[in-house]
């Protein structure tokens, strides 16, 4: 199946909103690499992932009425998921390790040392982060909110935003020094 063939989409979207259990596994199965990327990226490993994706098909079986043929359902899908699994953290009380910080340094590093690991691996690197350091940056560098947005989605103070992406940029630069393999600079040259 094909996820940007619209006639597929909004006949599996049409099923679903009919309630047509067939429809709502091709399109759990078209949906599926996408959503667990996202997950992944949200999350410590895949058992929490394939939770929030439970939660985040839920969601999207029970509000697909809502979905409107004007806006793209890819978009609409990734609101959903990032939603649930920002909803999972704050459930499951992941942001009482936040401390805030009003001014964060920010450590240039070389794009150069970046380019050594593979997305695998740099996803690994992501989900071994504190569950608060991970959220937020991930809201922020992938997702693309700002500290204002990210303060009002988790309920934080908009400076406990950028302490925690300082923080957590740090933490992603001592795992890369550590598994650098090709001896680049850190820094640059």
């Amino acid at each position: 199946m094909d996820f940007d063939n619209k006639n597929i989409i909004n006949a599996l979207i049409t099923g679903c909103k009919k309630g047509d259990r067939k429809a709502q596994k091709k399109l759990y199965i078209l949906l599926y690499p996408y959503t667990m990327s996202i997950c992944l990226r949200y999350s410590g490993g895949e058992d929490e992932a394939k939770e929030i994706l439970n939660d985040g098909f839920l969601k999207i079986f029970t509000k697909i009425e809502q979905h409107s043929p004007s806006q793209s359902f890819k978009a609409w899908v990734r609101r959903i998921m990032v939603n649930t699994a920002i909803d999972h953290y704050r459930k499951n009380n992941h942001f009482r390790h936040m401390l805030e910080i009003t001014k964060a340094d920010e450590e240039y590093i070389n794009p150069e040392i970046v380019e050594q690991f593979s997305v695998d691996e740099i996803l690994k690197m992501v989900q071994q982060l504190p569950p608060a350091y991970q959220m937020i940056f991930n809201l922020f560098v992938v997702e693309g909110y700002n500290h204002r947005e990210i303060s009002e989605k988790l309920g934080i103070s908009e400076g406990t935003s950028k302490s925690n992406l300082a923080k957590a940029r740090m933490k992603l630069k001592k795992m890369m020094e550590v598994n650098n393999t090709e001896g680049v600079s850190i820094y640059g040259s």
